[in-house]
């Protein structure tokens, strides 16, 4: 979708702020019911939680392809979004179900990784070629067949256990509010000023959602978040990871798109082809990375993949209009290796920290952590764009967004060295 969205843009009227919300109604939906959604795979049984999940996600897909402009389509994506949440924590249960031996884990883990992260870099190759032959509405429509598919190989699996429990409704309502502030505050300050009374006002009710969500869980007999999970080391540093890492891929994504397409002038075919060797270094990184984590443990893994990550982000610091094509594909390559390497053990370390009940909740937090990273990094990098050109795109305010992200990652990468077990484990 995102390299749709000049697409979407001409054809909806949207601006930068219209575009960015098309991304981030989705993200920001998706981060916050993940945390109420990864409960819910251990309440409901991680196989019905992943049906309902993925029919949804169907029918909103159908929504969003049918939307008459802007307003729709980011509501329908906000509804994606929500769907989506349900299914992400709920496929990670069904691993945890399916495999007891921690090294078995750790491998279907990484193929669970790799069909996400083939997703993610091959997504904009098969944007560019829907949006170009059938315009952006195929890029939703695609979804169709494929939500057939899932849930017909879905009704081969075994039925799973359910774990009861009561709703977390204040937890949930604060996350929302907490999120959508950030986001608003963030994506308008480029557009509206960042001193603004609306900007100041979400802000505001930001601040007041995080501290009113940690009071929520706090008193909550079975909050969805249990505080407590949170103090355990490996916990807090695969949050933090997470959320850096989602930062620096999906912001990158998000800027070549468009540098491609408006400061480039490529085809959507073409901008989408700049990203198939992407693609191509992220499968197999991935498949990569389980074993070195075997082999020299996990914490150096999560290290290095932050490390390279992080020069990704200054590498593509130089970036012009005139840049060899050659280059970019070149400098591209730090971004491929560097999340593909680290997300795989940053999983399964996790998954080893919390016990098997926790599975849905753990998997449900890390990956909002996750997309929560990957909303913030297009807001910033819209705003900073947005902020530096009126209209276009901005390379001071690419330049000043990848700086701070790879800041970003320099400083997780830290306290991953600093606080994750010597031993890797």
């Amino acid at each position: 979708m995102n390299i749709a969205l000049p697409d979407i843009r001409s054809s909806l009227h949207g601006g930068m702020a219209g575009l960015q919300w098309v991304v981030d109604a989705y993200t920001l939906m998706f981060a916050a019911l993940m945390l109420s959604a990864g409960a819910l795979a251990d309440r409901a049984g991680a196989r019905r939680a992943y049906a309902w999940g993925v029919g949804l996600f169907t029918l909103a897909s159908l929504a969003c392809a049918l939307a008459p402009g802007i307003g729709a389509l980011i509501a329908a994506r906000t509804a994606q979004g929500g769907a989506a949440a349900i299914v992400m924590p709920a496929s990670l249960a069904l691993i945890r179900q399916a495999y007891d031996d921690p090294k078995r884990r750790a491998r279907a883990i990484a193929l669970w990784t790799v069909g996400g992260s083939v997703a993610m870099a091959a997504g904009p190759v098969l944007g560019g070629v829907l949006t170009e032959a059938a315009g952006w509405r195929a890029v939703f429509l695609l979804n169709l067949p494929i939500g057939a598919v899932i849930l017909a190989l879905l009704a081969r699996t075994a039925p799973s256990s359910r774990r009861p429990a009561p709703l977390d409704l204040a937890g949930q309502a604060t996350a929302v509010l907490a999120l959508a502030g950030l986001a608003f505050a963030v994506i308008e300050g480029g557009h509206l000023g960042w001193t603004s009374a609306p900007v100041l006002g979400a802000a505001a009710l930001a601040v007041a959602a995080g501290f009113g969500f940690h009071a929520a869980e706090k008193r909550h007999s079975a909050p969805m978040v249990p505080l407590g999970l949170l103090r355990e080391r490996k916990v807090g540093v695969s949050l933090a990871v997470g959320f850096a890492v989602n930062a620096g891929f999906y912001g990158i994504v998000f800027l070549l798109g468009l540098y491609f397409q408006q400061l480039r002038g490529m085809s959507a075919v073409a901008a989408g082809l700049m990203f198939v060797p992407l693609a191509v270094i992220i499968t197999s990184t991935n498949l990569v990375s389980p074993r070195m984590a075997e082999r020299i443990g996990r914490r150096r893994v999560i290290v290095a993949g932050q490390a390279v990550l992080a020069l990704a982000m200054f590498v593509l610091l130089p970036l012009a209009a005139d840049t060899p094509l050659w280059l970019v594909l070149v400098l591209l390559i730090p971004t491929g290796m560097g999340g593909a390497f680290a997300v795989p053990a940053l999983t399964a370390l996790l998954m080893d920290a919390v016990p098997a009940h926790r599975a849905g909740t753990a998997s449900g937090l890390l990956n909002a952590l996750r997309q929560t990273g990957g909303a913030m990094a297009v807001a910033l990098f819209g705003a900073l764009l947005a902020s530096e050109s009126g209209t276009g795109f901005s390379l001071t305010g690419m330049r000043s967004a990848l700086l701070a992200v790879g800041l970003l990652l320099c400083a997780t990468t830290m306290l991953a060295a600093w606080l994750l077990p010597r031993d890797g484990r």
